[in-house]
């Protein structure tokens, strides 16, 4: 064996490594978000002192007027914040930590966990990458680990630019956690180099672009999904219902649906254009590798559903009669579409994107 294929194979289990220890650390996360919605259960009185808390941060100041040797008070209309189908005004809960400050505290060791996985498996795919001397999303389990890295380093920025998306922690390290277990248990694959359609630069472009969207699109979902749920909690709380426990526990800590609404198509109409070009560079690369641009592949013709799903959405989003319930499981159908095209197109159907088995195309794996 040469220098260099042991260096390769060093790398490659170092790689492997780095990804086990990844998810020990996601699974300590895990339990600390679990902690933190546990012990925030607990805080009755501080998740309303929050709520009230958040009411009042809404309302602008008054406005003072000089008027010609006296002063008058005006007062500012309050800033509402409504439910996208409805005329609710109901305040954003205060988090999973529900003012409690043990609680408060297991969220951020939460975080502080994710973000050490974070790092640790990106310098998993990082020696991935190294060990095949090219981009690191060769076949489905190297796109699945650069996938939940990308998912999970989406939070983090979103974390960092203060933006309050804490609640999206447990639900993002459980499904990481899946992802990485489907990836080391039925789609790993041994490091190994390209067929020769994909060496080409426009594997960096194409595929990078297409796991971006993929990330965002699944925060989006997840927001969505919370989003119904919100909305069915604040429906019946307004129509004199009485929710569960659980329900109620969980819920009421939770963004009001308005917020959900809003941040979920704010981050798909984010990323769409960027989806619209994952197809066009998609398409150029065909032209490239295969001498047509478009034929309907499979692939293609999922990506292209998923690309008129998305944007029945957001159209539906910015018509007045669409907005909400409607919108929100359109946005759903969608991510189903893209979640489709990349496991089940890949799976159960074969195409001009095949390379043998699922683990032999990052073409195979993505959304062209």
């Amino acid at each position: 064996m040469t220098l260099a294929a042991a260096t390769n194979e060093h790398l490659a289990d170092l790689s492997n490594t780095l990804i086990y220890s990844a998810m020990a650390v996601y699974t300590l996360a895990f339990f600390a978000y679990i902690a933190e919605w546990i012990f925030g259960s607990r805080s009755k009185v501080g998740r309303t002192a929050a709520a009230l808390t958040a009411t009042k941060k809404a309302e602008a100041p008054a406005v003072t007027v000089k008027n010609a040797g006296g002063t008058a008070v005006l007062e500012r209309p309050k800033v509402v914040v409504r439910a996208a189908a409805g005329s609710r005004d109901v305040p954003d809960g205060p988090g999973a930590h529900g003012g409690d400050e043990k609680g408060d505290l297991y969220g951020r060791i939460a975080v502080s966990l994710t973000v050490l996985a974070f790092l640790i498996e990106f310098g998993g795919v990082l020696a991935r990458a190294l060990s095949v001397q090219r981009a690191p999303w060769g076949n489905m389990y190297e796109f699945n680990i650069t996938f939940s890295t990308v998912a999970v380093g989406v939070y983090v920025t979103l974390l960092a630019l203060k933006k309050n998306i804490r609640w999206l922690g447990l639900p993002l390290v459980t499904t990481v956690l899946l992802d990485l277990g489907l990836a080391v248990t039925v789609l790993y694959t041994a490091s190994d180099q390209l067929v020769p359609a994909l060496h080409s630069y426009w594997l960096y472009i194409h595929v990078s672009t297409a796991i971006l969207c993929g990330a965002v699109f699944y925060v989006g979902a997840v927001s969505t999904l919370l989003y119904l749920f919100r909305d069915s909690y604040e429906n019946k709380l307004a129509g004199g219902g009485k929710p569960g426990r659980f329900a109620t526990s969980v819920l009421e800590r939770m963004p009001a649906a308005a917020s959900l609404d809003k941040f979920s198509y704010r981050v798909n109409a984010a990323v769409f254009p960027l989806w619209t070009f994952t197809i066009i560079a998609g398409a150029i690369w065909a032209g490239d590798a295969w001498g047509r641009y478009w034929g309907w592949d499979p692939k293609e013709t999922w990506s292209f559903i998923t690309w008129v799903a998305y944007a029945c959405y957001l159209h539906a989003r910015a018509t007045a009669g669409w907005k909400g319930r409607k919108a929100a499981y359109l946005a759903l159908i969608a991510f189903g579409c893209w979640l489709f095209n990349y496991y089940g197109v890949n799976i159960f159907v074969s195409g001009k994107h095949s390379y043998a088995d699922v683990g032999l195309s990052a073409l195979q794996s993505v959304g062209f």
